[in-house]
């Protein structure tokens, strides 16, 4: 018969070798539920579009004359390296006055961005001020358009597990590599 302290050890080893795929990324916070409008005008339902999958958040506008085409363009890079698997892609605009589900559109179709998995998003701003300050940590977007650039790594459950400062080398092969470690 086992002893209680070898029964634990080995329950103690079974619950860390379930952890050890995800033991380097930390848990920053948990994305609530949101709703915007999607670049074709519809409603976007992040439960419905967002549960269950792994996917990489920015913040954007379609006029920057900044980073904002760099950044897109590594995301469109991050999404070929990932295509097949199950990953989505969500790009949060901080200029809601005028980047309508149009413009986004022709943003997305410009950087041949997959509408089925890559979701650019309006909305009211005060909602995409919550996402990006309280929800994602990134900072205020607030009327000078200024944001942050970093990417957003979200997990299957709904939780921030990494921020990847776009202008660093190792930036986007990091979030390529850990996204695969969230796959898994």
């Amino acid at each position: 018969m086992a002893s209680w302290s070898s029964i634990a050890l080995a329950f103690s080893a079974v619950a860390l070798a379930g952890c050890s795929a995800r033991a380097g990324l930390p848990s920053y916070a948990v994305v609530p539920d949101f709703q915007l409008i999607d670049q074709t005008g519809a409603e976007f339902d992040s439960k419905a579009k967002l549960d269950h999958h792994v996917w990489v958040a920015d913040f954007i506008y379609t006029t920057c004359p900044g980073p904002c085409p760099r950044m897109t363009s590594q995301m469109h890079s991050v999404a070929k390296e990932l295509a097949g698997s199950d990953v989505r892609f969500v790009s949060f605009t901080v200029d809601p006055k005028n980047d309508t589900p149009q413009a986004l559109n022709e943003y997305a179709r410009h950087f041949d961005a997959d509408p089925q998995k890559w979701f650019f998003l309006t909305g009211p701003e005060d909602r995409l001020q919550h996402l990006s300050k309280q929800v994602f940590m990134l900072g205020d977007t607030g009327g000078n358009l200024e944001h942050s650039t970093r990417f957003v790594l979200i997990d299957k459950e709904s939780r921030v597990r990494g921020y990847y400062l776009t202008e660093e080398a190792d930036a986007i092969p990091r979030l390529i590599a850990d996204a695969r470690t969230l796959i898994k």
